[in-house]
Order: structure tokens, then sequence, then C-alpha cells
């Protein structure tokens, strides 16, 4: 017999009762539990829930007759938000919430997408959302697995569109928490250990390896697209202590934040593993390249540089010799405030598959003042290796699992000594 889930539905009541009600139908029918949290600051709700917007509210300290009476939209999301976080977050945690839906407009969408986010990865979250095909998409999804649905219509009274809509939504809901995931699951004890791996386009060749040898080695490999999100989402995954060691072979995004490409993963980019004294080994691939999407989003300063077209929606712009300086300063400093040693490698022919000899972006003497603005920062506060080969060449991947492996051991050794 398939065991009962409960799942909680979030939405404005006042405003969308209705389509919560028939989302609560299908759940039940098929025999698991709807937790309907409602989170509206309008009208009276148009049913009950098991968690009352006052409940929310008071968890985000404020009282709802008081928001209500305010009228102040923008302070009313973000009490809801910081209320349902608490909420659900805790609700998951004492194991009484298996999965998420969330159904709503803007406002709805970014309050039930804030909680989401503060969920463990692998607790099944769906968002139906008016906004989830506009240009903020990603932004409510952030760097957490939850699915977007989008309603296609408006979520105002009910058509033959949205009644499919949603009932897909909660069909598969259901599917996902009868699939089992418990959420935090890189956390099990006795696992084997994670190494988190940046890789791109360009350097996909040299992280297919360092899997590979990885694997061999007995260790589970996490790969995260350094598109910003990926970096993102990797340095949340070490703050939270998910992850074991980290060959950051694809800095690129770096390049980004310098330069306002469209993939910065932020400021505090390639200084989690630092902090959170894990062993750690850097190849800093692709930091040759900015990234920005169709020829005309590039800004109009940038017109007389040298650029490539990766594919229709990707432009790729050489970095030059004052930013690549830069770029290794910056690399430099953050691995030398790292509570462990780490270990640097630096490919001298080349930091992706196009500066290498013959490359589209081959410039040795911008390479070169990466590579000595970086040794230069990080001084005696790590190890650095310089090899004759460019990223994607074996024995790059070789040497940078050769060299996690070994800082690992020691650090696992380090760990035994302490106790």
């Amino acid at each position: 017999m398939r065991e009962s889930k409960r799942i909680a539905v979030v939405s404005t009541l006042d405003t969308k009762g209705e389509h919560a009600a028939f989302i609560e139908r299908i759940i039940e029918k098929r025999g698991h539990q709807a937790v309907l949290m409602d989170i509206g600051v309008l009208g009276q709700p148009a049913i009950s829930a098991a968690i009352s917007r006052q409940d929310i509210a008071q968890a985000g300290g404020a009282d709802i007759n008081t928001l209500v009476a305010a009228r102040d939209r923008g302070k009313a999301l973000a009490v809801m938000a910081t209320g349902l976080t608490v909420v659900l977050t805790k609700l998951q945690r004492d194991g009484l919430v298996d999965a998420v839906l969330g159904l709503g407009g803007g406002g709805g969408t970014a309050v039930a997408c804030a909680a989401m986010r503060a969920l463990p990865i692998g607790i099944p979250k769906v968002m139906i959302s008016t906004m989830a095909a506009s240009s903020k998409g990603p932004a409510y999804v952030g760097t957490r697995d939850i699915v977007m649905v989008n309603t296609i219509t408006d979520i105002i009274g009910m058509n033959p569109i949205l009644r499919g809509v949603l009932s897909n939504a909660a069909a598969a809901i259901c599917g996902m928490a009868e699939g089992g995931a418990k959420g935090g699951n890189l956390r099990e004890a006795g696992g084997r250990p994670t190494v988190a791996i940046t890789a791109f386009g360009v350097t996909t060749t040299a992280a297919m390896s360092c899997h590979k040898l990885l694997g061999d080695a007995g260790f589970d490999t996490l790969i995260f697209h350094a598109n910003g999100t990926g970096g993102r989402a990797m340095e949340e995954l070490i703050d939270e202590g998910v992850i074991n060691a980290v060959l950051d072979l694809t800095t690129t995004e770096l390049a980004d934040e310098l330069c306002g490409g469209q993939l910065s993963a932020g400021p505090q980019r390639l200084e989690a593993a630092g902090e959170r004294g894990i062993p750690q080994v850097v190849l800093p691939g692709a930091m040759d390249m900015v990234n920005f999407t169709t020829p005309e989003t590039v800004p109009s300063k940038y017109a007389e540089r040298r650029f490539y077209r990766h594919s229709p929606n990707t432009t790729l712009m050489r970095t030059t010799v004052e930013e690549n300086a830069i770029l290794g300063r910056w690399v430099g400093e953050k691995l030398a405030k790292s509570k462990t040693r780490p270990v640097l490698i630096l490919p001298v022919r080349g930091f992706s598959e196009y500066d290498k000899e013959g490359g589209v972006f081959y410039d040795p003497i911008a390479d070169k003042a990466f590579m000595d603005a970086a040794i230069k920062a990080l001084g005696d506060r790590g190890d650095v290796v310089c090899l004759e080969a460019y990223i994607n060449e074996q024995v790059c991947a070789e040497t940078a699992v050769a060299r996690l492996i070994s800082l690992v051991s020691t650090h696992a050794l380090e760990a035994r000594q302490t106790k």
C-alpha cells in the first residue's frame, strides 16, 4: 500500500481559495494529505487553512490585522515571506511536511519561493505561477530545485486551460512525494565523500576526466555548471557542510563579476571552501572569457574588443591583460585567506579550449598576467603547480585529482588527531 504523504499547499486563500481547494481535492484523492497554508493579506479567506495567515504573520513578527490595515503590500509580503519560511522549515525539519506546492501571481510566487529556497535540496517543490515564464523566473528559483509551472492564463476564476495546469501540477507534486526523496541526502552516514567540481563548455573535457578519476578513487562528484547560479549553489552547499572537498576547475564567474558579464556568481565566489576549511584545489578554467548572450547585450564600451559567438545565445569576450591581472590577484587573495592550505594549479598553455595555441582567444601575455598576479597574491599561503599544458590535457586532470586526494588524506588525518 502506498504511504500517505503530507503536502503543503501554499497560496493566498482570499484570492485563490477556489484553486487551492481544487488542488486539495486532487491530492487527497491520491491518498495524501494537503496541508493548506494561507499567505493572503487582502480579504477574508475563501476556505479554511491548517496554517492560518495569522499564524504565518505572527511567525514573521507581525499581527495580520495590523498588516491588512496598513495597506503596505511590500511590507506585508516581506513579513509573510519571513513567517512562511519559519513555519515551513520547522514543519519539514519535524517530519510534518514531505513536499510543497505553491500557487500564486507575482506576490504569492515571491513569498512561496522564498520559503522553498530555504528548504533542503531533495524536498519536492513545485510552484504554479503566472510568473513562471517571465524574465524573473530564475530569481524565484535561485539555487534550489524548484519546479516552475506556467499557468498560461491568470489565476482568476476557472477555465479549461487552468484546470489542466492545476491538475498536472498537483499530480506532479504527488508523484514527487511518492518518490521518497527526503532532502539533505548528501549528508547520509556512511556515504562516499563528495567533491564539488565546476565546469563549463570549454573545460568539459577536464571535468569529465576529473569525474572519472575521482569516481575510481571512491568519491562522489557534484559537477556545477559555472553559469552564475551553479557557482552560487556550490558555495551555498559548501557553507551547509554537505561537500567534503572542492576541485574548482572553472572560475570564469569571477571574470563576469569584474566585467559585468551575465554569469556572475557574486563577489563571494571562491570563498566558502576556504572559510569552511575543507581541502581545495583550484585550476582556474575559462579565465580568458566574459559571457554575454546575443551581441546586442554587450555594453557599448566593449565595442572594440575581441569576441567569439559560442552559440546563438552566447557571445564571449576575451579578457585583457589588465583584467587578467586583477582576476589573478582576486584568486590569489581569496585562496590566501583559506583556513587550510590550498593548491593552485596553473595551466601555462591555456585556461580553456579557446585560448590554447591556435584558439580564437590565444593570448599568452594575458594568461601570464593572471598567473603572475595570482602567484604574487597567494604568496606562501598555498602551493602553486605550473603545468606546461592547457587545461583540457589529461595531465591537468591527473595532477589536480592527485593533489586533491592528498589534501583529503591529510585533512582526515589531522581531524582524527584533534579528536
